[in-house]
């Protein structure tokens, strides 16, 4: 059975945003945006997007905010001189472009 996700947009305040205890029951994924993925039908992950005042957003939603961060920092980066973006900078590649999954 294929894992599904659901998506939140939730501010990472630090130390306690994810205690130790949710992070053994609930696997996150964090995106550009502001933009967590949480296991779909999961009562853990409910329980945490309430804790977090995340705002649930779908698939297409939360891509869209992705897909914005990304571009704009895509931008900066093609702004940079080359020098600053010569293959000898491998600490700075150029952001990939990201998808979500279902």
């Amino acid at each position: 059975m294929a894992k599904t996700y659901q998506y939140c947009v939730a501010e990472n305040w630090g130390k306690g945003f994810i205690d130790h205890v949710e992070s053994q029951r609930i696997t996150f994924a964090s995106f550009p945006g502001n933009v967590w993925q949480v296991p779909a039908y999961n009562k853990h992950g409910n329980l945490w997007i309430a804790k977090v005042a995340g705002v649930v957003k779908t698939k297409d939603e939360a891509q869209a905010i992705v897909d914005a961060e990304v571009q704009a920092a895509q931008t900066a980066w093609d702004a940079l001189d080359d020098a600053d973006k010569a293959p000898a900078r491998p600490e700075n590649p150029r952001p990939a472009d990201i998808t979500l999954e279902e």
